[in-house]
């Protein structure tokens, strides 16, 4: 991991401006169990809404921490001034973080300007890339929990984070990857295995979060299921800069709608 390179205060690595502009769009994540938004996600866009690949492809590796506290402190900033009140999920890196309580410190500066409660940040691994070193990793989600944060692994199920994780990791959501979700209403071998993580979740005390429901059919099979937290376009698209519209009928549509034939015990 090399050394930190915080000194007095300031960070050599973390503190210039970027070299290019950036905004954040928003997602919901839904809970059914109590017909509300839950949470919302905090995504890249460009200025103009252009996709998160056109900014990623500009972060280098001489760029990767400047930009993992730009995001955090950008995502906070517009949250508030949106008047969010719920909580903010922020995507981070983990090779980006040299020492949480160090890289933490201008996550904590802008949440006392814009008056954020840190009990309504929750921050996601992103296990784009194998994690080599994974007492870091428990490092950094020991520290963000001691802190009042709460920590989500990203894209479960799927690439790097698969069940050895949960050997070391203590997190307190898992997000189901989309591959696992997508056409869970009529797909018996996809119901099975998202049982059997509704049957590991409850005695590991961690919450499960569905990504990607599309179809008013899967998110009501997940709901029967004990899937109460959703996120995915069936709900709302990732507004830029601004929060969702017209999740409670999707909402209503969802609980209040005719019962599928198949069911959550299908």
């Amino acid at each position: 991991m090399g050394r930190c390179a915080s000194r007095n205060g300031h960070c050599g690595r973390c503190e210039r401006e970027l070299p290019f502009a950036f905004t954040m769009a928003f997602q919901p994540i839904v809970d059914l169990q109590r017909r509300r938004v839950h949470a919302y996600e905090a995504l890249v866009r460009g200025p103009e809404g252009e996709p998160a690949s056109q900014i990623l492809e500009q972060v280098t590796e001489a760029l990767l921490y400047r930009f993992d506290q730009a995001c955090r402190v950008r995502a906070i900033e517009q949250a508030s001034a949106l008047g969010m009140q719920e909580s903010l999920s922020i995507n981070f890196l983990p090779n980006a973080v040299y020492e949480p309580e160090a890289c933490i410190q201008a996550t904590l500066e802008v949440s006392r300007r814009v008056g954020w409660p840190l009990e309504r940040l929750i921050f996601e691994v992103v296990e784009s890339e194998r994690i080599h070193d994974h007492a870091h990793l428990s490092a950094i989600i020991t520290a963000y929990r001691r802190m009042g944060f709460r920590v989500a692994l990203d894209d479960f199920g799927t690439g790097h984070a698969n069940l050895d994780v949960l050997t070391s990791q203590r997190p307190d959501k898992l997000k189901i990857d989309r591959q696992l979700v997508m056409g869970c209403d009529s797909d018996p071998r996809r119901q099975a295995l998202l049982r059997a993580l509704v049957g590991l979740a409850r005695p590991l005390e961690v919450d499960l979060i569905a990504e990607g429901v599309e179809t008013v059919d899967e998110a009501r099979w997940l709901f029967r299921a004990g899937i109460y937290l959703q996120q995915g376009y069936y709900f709302a698209r990732p507004a830029l800069n601004a929060l969702a519209e017209g999740v409670e009928a999707r909402l209503s549509a969802v609980l209040d709608g005719p019962s599928p034939g198949d069911g959550a015990t299908s």
